[in-house]
């Protein structure tokens, strides 16, 4: 209290002091040189005693751990987080100079760091604590059991984690519940005008980062590198340094027990960056490697189909105008501005021109093939024709093995952390021997069953489906020729097919249903259902939305029929 000089960071005057004795600001968390300087004359009479305070050091004899903030804890998710994304070799600018500028303007947008305290604020905050943090007070303080029902169901309670390091005694309260200084309040604050952090969010930030640097990395691809380990994301919390304990709700807000969902990073995303009021993102251009014709390439590949058919993919971008800059590129904040899911969106344009070459109409593309292997049993030069069937059948065969290896691990993923969480130092070494113990019944156990040891996790690659051209079994189809369904017409080579089937006619409001349109497996071919599974997989997203971005293309690509269409629909009405 008798410390009045303001800080030279953020001017306010409010400081604490460290385990060490210096003084630094609650607002802004700057530490200064300056230390207490204490007078004690209680031992010794007509005298007096200077010494230098070190600061409250209650919380390090019991359990030898340190007060911590919940945006601390974050902050160490991200920095493992990017530094794992440097490890498979995104670019070493992205961490200093993009994420830790989006950190540091979140914590100041959202009042945790970087700014002034509302005055208006402070009292609320202070009132609440003080209400709360006084235990010999309040014989009916809610137990950790009432907190956790309270963080559930009473979201609205006004209170704020950025100043509740206003009080004193609040290390000594929030410790029954939690292990950070601000975890029990943490999960009750008021959120609706800030965004919340989340584990989630955290994948949020990092794809924004990617997306800002144009970096080679898809948010599927960053999800599939989550679930595979590459990433920290599950149990992330056990690289935690020691001194953090991590009990109650802190356990709440960093253990995940669920893979990260595309539609809700990409939305948080797309949140974060209007929340931060970032600027119009670097431009997608043709040379970008999140533009359509490049990643229809990388994804024709993957497919296993012909090579040729990338030419009729750049047209069908160039028709629809999806691969212009302005619909391409982010703009913050634009309401106006259709989300772009890059990946979703080049899977979607193989799809539709599967369609107009074959129609997919589990009809027409079996007759297509029947034709090709005619032919190529009496094709003795240049490459073979491109037969749907074969096509199938050999996806299909290696679909369903990658599909029953992805549910077999997830099955068999264990959740708890290999890292044994312990709360107190005096129960360390018992909590380490116990897992220790389990660790030895669990190895001798599965030597008398003879089960197979977990491998170790695999190489990560951009690829998941890998077809080789050296193959003599004929399971490569990238080489393959689209001659005998296409014909020239006018100088261009167009689709044998005059016919094309929409998936609807109309489009529903995305903003309303969350979807342009309703995919119904019943209701539409098994060749068209199986194309969608196959993109579904490899991009590990539901195919209602690999199905919604197909829609789009279709009604820009035929806008002219489609309105012409409406329009003697109405006049009939009338």
């Amino acid at each position: 209290r008798d410390f009045n000089e303001r800080c030279p960071q953020c001017s306010e005057v409010n400081w604490g002091l460290t385990d060490g004795g210096r003084f630094y600001c609650r607002s802004c968390h700057n530490v200064t040189e300056r230390s207490r300087e204490v007078v004690n004359t209680d031992f010794i009479t007509n005298s007096r005693v200077q010494t230098i305070s070190k600061g409250s050091r209650k919380q390090e004899k019991n359990d030898g751990g340190c007060e911590w903030y919940i945006c601390e804890g974050f902050q160490l998710v991200l920095k493992k987080q990017v530094e794992a994304l440097e490890a498979l070799g995104v670019c070493p600018q992205m961490k200093d100079e993009i994420l830790c500028n989006f950190w540091r303007c979140y914590l100041q947008k959202s009042k945790q760091a970087y700014c002034k305290r509302p005055a208006g604020e402070t009292v609320k905050a202070l009132s609440v604590c003080e209400s709360s943090t006084d235990v010999d007070s309040d014989p009916e303080r809610p137990s950790l059991l009432h907190l956790l029902s309270l963080s559930e169901s009473e979201g609205d309670l006004q209170t704020d984690c950025s100043f509740v390091s206003s009080v004193s005694k609040v290390s000594e309260s929030t410790s029954v519940c939690s292990g950070s200084v601000d975890g029990s309040l943490y999960l009750m604050k008021n959120q609706k005008e800030k965004l919340r952090m989340t584990m989630p969010m955290t994948l949020s930030f990092c794809y924004m980062a990617l997306l800002w640097v144009r970096e080679p990395i898809t948010l599927s691809e960053l999800l599939r590198f989550v679930v595979e380990g590459h990433i920290p994301y599950l149990n992330v919390f056990q690289h935690f340094p020691e001194n953090m304990r991590l009990c109650g709700l802190d356990l709440k807000i960093f253990c995940v027990e669920s893979w990260p969902v595309y539609e809700e990073v990409f939305n948080k995303m797309h949140e974060l960056a209007a929340f931060l009021d970032l600027p119009r993102f670097p431009d997608i251009t043709e040379s970008c490697f999140l533009h359509p014709d490049m990643l229809c390439m990388k994804y024709l590949m993957e497919a296993n189909l012909p090579d040729e058919l990338h030419n009729w993919t750049c047209r069908v971008v160039k028709k629809t105008g999806i691969g212009e800059v302005d619909f391409l590129t982010l703009m913050p904040g634009n309401k106006s501005t259709r989300k772009v899911k890059y990946d979703v969106l080049a899977a979607a344009v193989i799809i539709v021109v599967l369609k107009l070459l074959f129609l997919l109409d589990d009809h027409y593309e079996w007759l297509l093939s029947g034709f090709a292997e005619e032919r190529n049993k009496n094709n003795t030069e240049g490459g073979p024709y491109f037969e749907f069937k074969k096509w199938y059948e050999v996806v299909k065969h290696s679909l369903d093995v990658e599909q029953k290896k992805l549910d077999e691990e997830r099955a068999k993923y264990l959740w708890r952390c290999e890292k044994p969480l312990f709360y107190s130092v005096k129960n360390k070494s018992k909590v380490l021997k116990r897992r220790q113990m389990v660790v030895n019944l669990q190895n001798q156990f599965g030597k008398l069953s003879g089960s197979v040891q977990r491998a170790e996790k695999p190489n990560p690659s951009s690829f998941q489906l890998r077809w080789s051209e050296e193959n003599t079994d004929g399971s490569c189809f990238h080489g393959h020729s689209l001659k005998g369904i296409l014909q020239e017409k006018h100088g261009l080579l167009t689709a044998m097919n005059p016919d094309y089937w929409l998936c609807t006619v109309k489009l529903c409001n995305e903003k309303l249903c969350g979807h342009l349109a309703h995919y119904r497996e019943v209701e539409f071919p098994q060749s068209y259902h199986f194309v969608l599974g196959l993109f579904s997989f490899l991009l590990r997203i539901q195919p209602s939305y690999i199905h919604d971005e197909v829609c789009m293309i279709e009604h820009k690509l035929f806008n002219k029929k489609l309105s012409k269409k409406l329009k003697y629909n109405r006049v009939l009405r009338k």
